[in-house]
């Protein structure tokens, strides 16, 4: 069953995924019709530190992450910076009893981790985001919607297919539980 990394564990976690959470989005982003937002894939690899290190990790991996990539390109944006740490935080929250470190990433777990993916992503993208856009910075209401709306969809398609490889993936290399038997 899902073990609790340690705390020298989750700040590890923490820093790389924030760092690769920032290269991926600053450095990768394709940019869509939608104005100031694009087609982000570093949410796959958020969901992927969220399942495997838990919700406090994929929350401060979402929220360091977009914060860094934010300071160094469009400013600070921080009902985005928040949306992507809640992101983080209800996958890690949804998923957190798996087996996957064990080699266990089945139909029925890939089904629950995709199912927080939506709504992670539906929380982020269609209520936080835009809600802080409009009580903060007092944004037009169609427009911040729209972008949430499609910040909802892409990074939904790309965290849910990309993630969903990932762990699959990264499955594959644990040893089963009870695979392994003793000779005698």
């Amino acid at each position: 069953m899902n073990r609790t990394p340690s705390p020298v564990t989750q700040v590890v976690a923490i820093g790389i995924g924030a760092a690769l959470f920032f290269v991926l989005g600053r450095f990768v982003a394709i940019p869509s019709f939608v104005p100031n937002t694009s087609v982000s894939i570093q949410y796959a690899i958020l969901a992927v530190f969220a399942v495997l290190y838990g919700p406090l990790v994929g929350a401060l991996v979402g929220l360091i992450g977009h914060v860094l990539i934010d300071a160094t390109g469009y400013g600070i944006w921080i009902s985005w910076e928040l949306a992507s740490g809640v992101f983080g935080l209800v996958v890690g929250l949804l998923v957190l009893r798996h087996a996957i470190a064990d080699g266990e990433f089945g139909r029925a777990v890939a089904i629950r981790v995709n199912v927080a993916i939506i709504v992670a992503n539906a929380l982020a993208w269609l209520v936080v985001a835009p809600l802080g856009d409009v009580l903060i910075y007092a944004e037009p209401a169609a427009k911040v919607w729209a972008q949430g709306g499609f910040a909802f969809v892409s990074n939904t398609l790309t965290a849910c297919v990309i993630g969903t490889i990932i762990l699959s993936i990264y499955a594959r290399t644990r040893t089963r539980t009870g695979s392994l038997s003793r000779e005698q």
